[in-house]
């Protein structure tokens, strides 16, 4: 629900506006002043401020200076009763959506009102996007050959097109919310907000405040009206996380908006309806949470309408190499190595390693090694040690290099100095690398490189 702030010195404006745009779906703040309006604006979430020209103290033009300050995406539009083509030109050069004059008919307000709250959604919307671009570029797309994962695929695309909600399980670390990502791209809602939650990150009062805003006052510290995850996803998709951690008030609460697509937030008596699909996700199987009276029935009813569940990394080994390839290929652009390629070995152990972490552990290891590579080649000694098991050396003849009668101390000495000279010939000099050999910090490494006068 969009969220208007009318600013008239004049009561019976301020009157008329509420009873217009309160009945046109839209929530209304009434202020008297420009001092009035900052304040309000302080304390709630604004879509659109409309405000009059003429006011003392403060006049709707240097209003609107303050707002395009403090909110620079806020559109105004400017209300007069004296309007010149001065006026309107100085409005529209300081930042003004639209300028209209009192009196108005109805219907042109409306049209005005919601031509400047259409421009304030695609602004927000390209910014939305434009981070998201930004915080997954270079992210998988659903990378598989897998019977298991070409089924998920296909029903992925086949649920898109339908409003059902849909419960995604799998391990920690499977890419549960990359199939909702793919859910929400593929839809009709495409174009609008994906939001996302974790429901074990928050306590129960911080995860309600955020499924669903709160009110100014509604409790310590909430000093403003905050809209929620649920207005936030509004005509779009909400994630949520984790849903299995939900405390049953929370799920009394959640599920009573799958019903009814309808809220108040925390500390206000208004409802608040939206247009939302949600697909939540859990790594522990739901049915047994319900067995065992931790988690709602009809919830998890209302929840599985469609069930998608992503196998283990473990159960779908032929997908491995594509997933290892998949992020050389991201991680050697971001770090700018060329072309990095890795060796049969290497694959082999990554197709053998279990992968208790899954994609996300894959992940990892993959971006690791490909910073870590000599050559531009990942071989198996660029793999952890879990992965790569380091063969058990022969045993160690210190008599032909440590004098007898050597004092320890002198003799660990030398044999670090040795090591390190070592690591920094295979490392070709980069001390990143012959610190990760070596097992310690690089700042740790340049102390004992001064110690023993080294030289990089």
């Amino acid at each position: 629900m969009d969220t208007i702030l009318v600013v008239d010195d004049e009561s019976n404006y301020l009157t008329v506006m509420e009873a217009l745009l309160g009945e046109a779906g839209y929530e209304v703040l009434t202020a008297h002043s420009g001092l009035e309006a900052l304040k309000a604006a302080g304390a709630s979430e604004l879509d659109l401020l409309l405000t009059d020209m003429k006011m003392p103290k403060m006049n709707g033009i240097e209003l609107l200076e303050q707002m395009r300050r403090l909110y620079p995406d806020l559109p105004v539009i400017i209300m007069t009763a004296y309007g010149t083509v001065e006026k309107a030109v100085t409005a529209m050069k300081k930042g003004a959506f639209d300028y209209i004059l009192k009196p108005f008919k109805n219907e042109e307000i409306l049209v005005t009102i919601a031509k400047a709250l259409e421009h304030r959604h695609l602004i927000l919307q390209n910014r939305l996007l434009y981070q998201e671009l930004e915080k997954h570029y270079g992210a998988p797309n659903i990378v598989g050959e897998s019977r298991s994962m070409q089924e998920i695929l296909a029903l992925v695309k086949r649920v898109a097109a339908s409003r059902a909600t849909v419960l995604v399980t799998g391990e920690s670390g499977t890419g549960k919310e990359l199939i909702a990502r793919a859910i929400h791209q593929y839809s009709n809602r495409a174009s609008r907000a994906f939001v996302s939650v974790n429901c074990a990150a928050l306590t129960e009062t911080l995860l309600e405040s955020e499924l669903f805003g709160h009110e100014r006052g509604a409790f310590t510290h909430a000093v403003a009206m905050r809209k929620g995850r649920f207005e936030l996803a509004d005509g779009g998709t909400l994630f949520m996380d984790e849903v299995a951690e939900m405390s049953p008030a929370l799920q009394v609460k959640l599920l009573r908006v799958l019903q009814e697509m309808e809220f108040e937030r925390v500390g206000g008596t208004r409802s608040i309806k939206v247009d939302v699909r949600v697909v939540a996700a859990s790594n522990k199987d739901l049915k047994e949470e319900v067995q065992g009276g931790r988690f709602r029935e009809d919830l998890f009813y209302r929840l599985n309408v469609v069930h998608l569940h992503v196998p283990p990394l473990r159960q779908r080994q032929e997908d491995i190499p594509l997933l290892a390839a998949h992020f050389i290929k991201k991680y050697a652009a971001e770090n700018v190595r060329g072309k990095v390629r890795i060796a049969p070995e290497a694959v082999k152990l990554l197709v053998k390693y279990p992968w208790p972490g899954n994609v996300r552990e894959l992940e990892n290891v993959i971006e690791r090694a490909t910073i870590l590579c000599g050559d531009n080649l990942i071989t198996p000694q660029d793999l952890p040690g879990e992965l790569a098991p380091r063969p058990v050396e022969a045993k160690l003849d210190i008599d032909r290099f440590i004098p007898p009668n050597t004092p320890l101390p002198e003799a660990l000495e030398h044999i670090e100095e040795q090591m390190i000279r070592r690591a920094l010939e295979k490392s070709g000099q980069v001390q990143v690398r012959a610190a990760e050999m070596l097992g310690i910090t690089k700042s740790l490494l340049q102390y004992k490189l001064k110690k023993y006068h080294l030289t990089t």
